[in-house]
């Protein structure tokens, strides 16, 4: 009975969004308020329908509902609790509700936080959200039912992919979808915008908040989606440019080019034109993602497999979202008004540097993602794309963008001056000589780009500190004038400057992974195995009973100069449903450094495979992504965007907006 009714609110949801996609946009058209307010009460309405058959989906799960095809086919009776809510989306179709369920989600924040939108756009917003849910939810009533009954019912399910049976994988897509959909508010109001013919600061005022939310919340899924790989594939890399890996990439580039971007519509009412077409071009790369993960058109392990026919209906929506906003776009922004007008060398300057280098690396990545698809459809040879492609073509554009983002915040508006700018980074361009000195000196000489990258992440950090330093008048003025200034500074200036910290922490994090070592060597119970100063002691080995697992598991002492360091625990586990096996690595970390262990296979003799690694500075990675994240929560969190938000500019009497 709660399978039914969780299928008839989705039915529901589905004429409500409907209803939502038209009827507020008629109301806006011809002006009708009562038409207009409909969209935030349907907005709330499809919300709370979704919740609830998300939550009959999900009690499906844990009661263990055979007759639920989905649920016979991802989870077992013996599925820890944890593994049986999470398997919800891990898999297609309940992945798919996750979406409409966060989608829904945002459209309702909409309709509730919305009061200080004026009547028209909130409407155009909330029906254009209306319109997206209506394409998802047609989705899956159509070709995902996850409601779907068997008859007779088997006596147990099939069980969830052992990868997928991680903590770390049980709150990736969550995070993840929410930077996907998030993206959806800031590509309405960029559709709404274009039906209204109007941008103005008043307008990124209230686009950034909903665009900074989703770039925090990517940024975390992204960072979360790498921890996973480091940790649980047991092959000791956090990024290999996997398809589904550069599908979060890419709209994550893009999302923060349109956070820039805004900044300048906000400040100086330029730029306008090109923040519509990057909030159009983020989420239709999140669309794009979408389409390559579920269309079954490449293989990955974070891939569904599923039925080619759900990813010709995906494409058509995909051609629907991106080709009508698209074409929406040619039709109505020559209208918008060009704004101020400024130099090359000016803080517009630097960031629409800052937006062409990261376009241009996101095309790259892009290119590099679906080159081999495009070759294969149109019977060309069959091509594979890897690190070494997207290493020697994105990384070269990251250069420029990481010695814009230190000299950028010092340059004035409109018109800088480049020099004085530099010359108030002497401090922040010594340490970075200083560093790179040290790095060759430590080092023995290289890596050279190595050295040169940890060089960079030293100019990003210590800028970003002289630039803080500045606005506060650190050393320049008494403490307690420094501190009021640090108190009285908005905090977005804070969370900017976090940001910018945690990006240079993450590359001094990837430019170290040049020094890293690696040994792989079979070794029996009472053998040795040396690695970065440490000696592993292979203890023994155990045979441990998990919920739905076996697992052979190593006692490995680490000793360093004769002294135990640690105890590492890794395992090799076998799950009999699914005839898979996983590994379960030993990591111990000091923040500087960690030391990896993986276990590999049995020789048959009483020997087994052991993977170590010693990767300097790997921590860092994930340190300054949460890092990033958390500037980007402390801006969000500026009052500017909760009160006193930019009025617009009243029009002139009997003027009317365009339609």
């Amino acid at each position: 009975m709660i399978v039914e009714l969780g299928h008839f609110a989705l039915i529901l949801a589905l004429l409500l969004a409907m209803v939502q996609a038209s009827v507020p946009l008629l109301g806006a058209a011809r002006r009708k308020a009562g038409w207009m307010t409909l969209g935030q009460s349907t907005a709330v309405a499809q919300f709370v329908l979704v919740s609830l058959a998300f939550a009959a989906l999900i009690n499906a799960y844990v009661t263990s509902d055979f007759s639920v095809a989905n649920v016979a086919e991802n989870s077992h009776s013996t599925k820890p609790l944890l593994y049986k809510i999470t398997g919800v989306w891990g898999n297609h179709e309940g992945s798919m509700m996750l979406w409409v369920f966060i989608l829904s989600l945002f459209g309702a924040a909409v309709a509730w936080f919305g009061d200080n939108l004026p009547p028209t756009l909130r409407a155009r917003v909330l029906a254009v959200q209306g319109m997206i849910g209506t394409g998802f939810l047609l989705f899956i009533l159509l070709t995902s039912d996850p409601f779907h009954r068997l008859v007779p019912a088997p006596l147990d399910g099939r069980g969830l992919n052992p990868v997928l049976q991680d903590p770390g994988l049980a709150f990736h897509p969550p995070f993840l979808y929410l930077g996907y959909v998030g993206f959806s508010v800031a590509f309405s109001f960029a559709v709404a915008a274009l039906i209204e013919g109007r941008v103005d600061a008043a307008w990124a005022r209230w686009v950034r908040p909903w665009t900074l939310a989703a770039w925090c919340a990517l940024t975390v899924g992204i960072a979360m989606g790498s921890w996973w790989a480091y940790y649980t594939l047991g092959w000791g890399g956090w990024w290999f440019w996997d398809p589904v890996e550069n599908a979060s990439f890419m709209p994550w580039l893009v999302g923060t080019a349109l956070l820039h971007s805004a900044i300048v519509v906000e400040k100086r009412d330029a730029l306008k034109s090109w923040t519509i077409l990057l909030a159009i071009v983020t989420f239709s790369l999140s669309l794009v993602g979408t389409f390559l993960v579920r269309s079954g058109v490449l293989t990955s392990v974070h891939a569904f497999a599923v039925d080619p026919a759900r990813g010709t209906f995906i494409l058509l929506l995909l051609l629907v979202a991106i080709g009508g906003s698209l074409a929406l776009y040619a039709a109505r922004a020559p209208r918008l008004k060009s704004g101020g007008i400024f130099a090359p060398i000016s803080r517009e300057g630097a960031l629409v540097l800052n937006n062409l280098l990261l376009c241009t690396g996101c095309a790259t990545v892009f290119l590099g993602t679906l080159y081999p698809l495009f070759s294969d459809a149109v019977g060309g040879p069959k091509l594979s794309v890897g690190f070494p492609f997207f290493n020697r073509t994105f990384v070269p554009l990251m250069v420029p963008v990481l010695i814009a983002v230190a000299i950028g915040p010092l340059l004035a508006w409109k018109r800088g001056d480049l020099a004085a700018a530099l010359q108030r980074l002497w401090l922040a361009l010594a340490g970075t000589v200083a560093a790179v000195l040290i790095g060759f000196y430590v080092t023995g000489g290289g890596p050279v780009l190595a050295v040169l990258g940890l060089g960079l992440a030293a100019w990003v950090l210590l800028a970003a500190a002289v630039e803080w330093a500045e606005r506060i008048r650190l050393l320049r003025a008494p403490w307690r004038e420094s501190w009021r200034r640090a108190r009285s500074l908005p905090r977005a200036a804070h969370g900017m400057t976090l940001a910018h910290m945690g990006l240079a922490i993450t590359v001094a994090g990837i430019a170290a992974s040049a020094w890293q070592q690696e040994r792989i060597e079979v070794v029996a119970p009472g053998g040795t195995l040396a690695i970065a100063g440490y000696v592993l002691h292979l203890d023994g080995m155990t045979k441990l009973p998990g919920a739905d697992f076996t697992a052979d598991r190593a006692s490995i002492t680490v000793t360093r100069g004769g002294e135990t360091v640690t105890v590492m625990h890794p395992e090799k586990r076998f799950f009999p449903l699914q005839q898979m096996a996983t590994a379960m690595t030993a990591i111990h970390t000091n923040l500087l450094a960690d030391l990896y262990v993986a276990l590999g296979d049995s020789d048959g003799k009483g020997g087994w495979t052991v993977r170590a690694y010693w990767k300097p500075l790997v921590p860092w990675i994930w340190i300054g992504a949460v890092a990033m994240a958390a500037g980007g929560l402390v801006s969000l969190s500026d009052r500017r965007w909760r009160i006193g938000v930019a009025a617009r500019a009243r029009a002139p009497r009997g003027a009317r907006p365009a339609e």
